[in-house]
């Protein structure tokens, strides 16, 4: 007889586990994994940090499992003696490619010879799991029609290894099933050039570029990670990026440099996370409830598109600061009055209550 676990305590604080030790989700650089995305304003939100995004463990161990199937797919090429490189012999890490000034870039799977159907020829490989139905589509209509995606993301890695790589061999698995799929891509240097083109126009941006639908509801709208933002008074995570004073600048080591023209310095990637307390929001971040007005070297005035009520941003005195901004949800309470209020009231600042992502009163008395 099996021993009751009502509440699953055991799986619970797996998957418990999985989400506290998720990271951030603030990648560096703009990935080639994504570029291929219909969505470009959604591009640029990713690019600059709007939305922190947290996954449930389960989603997490699905991700996990994407990786690990990796050392599969390497044995079985290996086992049909395909050479195959997963890492840089060199380096010891994953092959990558990169453009605009380190700003775009992406990992290869792996590259590998000795394919048969082209034995000579050294491949990019990209390997991917797949459910069911995407499978099935995969199999009946192929990577570039099924997968977008995949295929563009596959071009702009040749487009940017070559004349060493022109060709990628995409590997996929059936996890219902394990059945295997297995397609060649030629390089199209058109797509691969489009393609950088299109990330430099993303990184180049200083304000968000068109969204795919004005309909929250759509459902490539509905399930991306920046909803709130794009269609409703959501508020975006407060970091260096989606601060005004900051900027991606070119560099002759092309490491995705960005400068802060506040305090006239290069910020490291660990302070582009946090930020500082002068943070003041790109205003276009804020156009989904209010307008700007007038500004400072320091200060925004805006006027809220719903109640036409005044408030300023800045930090300083009568101004909310960013992230009293982000805690308060009700946007109608951004006015001086309320700001006054507020502060009276609590003798501090509005603070935002990251850990359950809703607003709180904290008292710095």
């Amino acid at each position: 007889m099996d021993i009751p676990e009502p509440h699953q305590t055991t799986i619970k604080a797996i998957v418990k586990h999985y989400e506290e030790n998720q990271n951030d989700g603030f990648r560096a650089h703009l990935g080639g994994s994504i570029i291929g995305r219909p969505c470009e304003r959604a591009l640029w939100y990713t690019f600059r940090w709007c939305t922190e995004v947290k996954h449930s463990g389960q989603l997490l161990r699905l991700f996990q499992t994407g990786h690990l199937v990796e050392e599969r797919f390497v044995a079985d090429l290996r086992s049909i003696g395909i050479k195959i490189f997963g890492a840089d012999p060199a380096t010891g890490e994953q092959f990558r490619v990169s453009a605009c000034h380190g700003h775009f870039g992406g990992s290869m799977d792996g590259v590998g010879q000795g394919f048969i159907e082209a034995p000579k020829t050294w491949h990019l490989i990209e390997m991917k799991t797949h459910n069911e139905k995407s499978f099935s589509h995969l199999v009946k209509k192929g990577v570039a029609e099924a997968k977008p995606e995949h295929f563009v993301q596959m071009q702009v890695y040749m487009y940017l290894a070559s004349p060493q790589l022109t060709r990628a061999f995409y590997i996929a698995v059936n996890k219902n099933t394990d059945e295997l799929y297995g397609e060649r891509i030629r390089l199209d240097a058109n797509i691969g050039k489009a393609t950088v083109t299109r990330a430099e126009c993303v990184i180049a941006s200083d304000r968000p570029l068109n969204k795919i639908s004005d309909d929250p509801s759509w459902y490539l709208c509905k399930f991306c990670d920046h909803h709130g933002i794009c269609h409703g008074q959501e508020t975006p995570a407060v970091n260096c990026r989606t601060c005004l004073h900051s900027t991606p600048v070119d560099s002759v080591d092309n490491s995705g440099q960005w400068h802060c023209a506040r305090h006239n310095m290069e910020i490291p990637l660990q302070v582009q996370k946090s930020g500082c307390d002068e943070h003041l929001y790109n205003p276009y971040l804020l156009e989904s409830f209010a307008e700007p007005l007038d500004s400072g070297e320091f200060w925004i005035k805006y006027r809220l598109k719903a109640t036409g009520e005044v408030f300023m941003t800045g930090g300083g005195q009568g101004q909310f600061s960013s992230r009293e901004i982000q805690a308060v949800e009700d946007k109608a309470l951004l006015t001086d009055t309320q700001l006054n209020e507020l502060k009276k009231n609590f003798n501090g600042t509005v603070v935002a209550n990251t850990d359950k992502n809703k607003s709180k009163e904290t008292d710095h008395g």
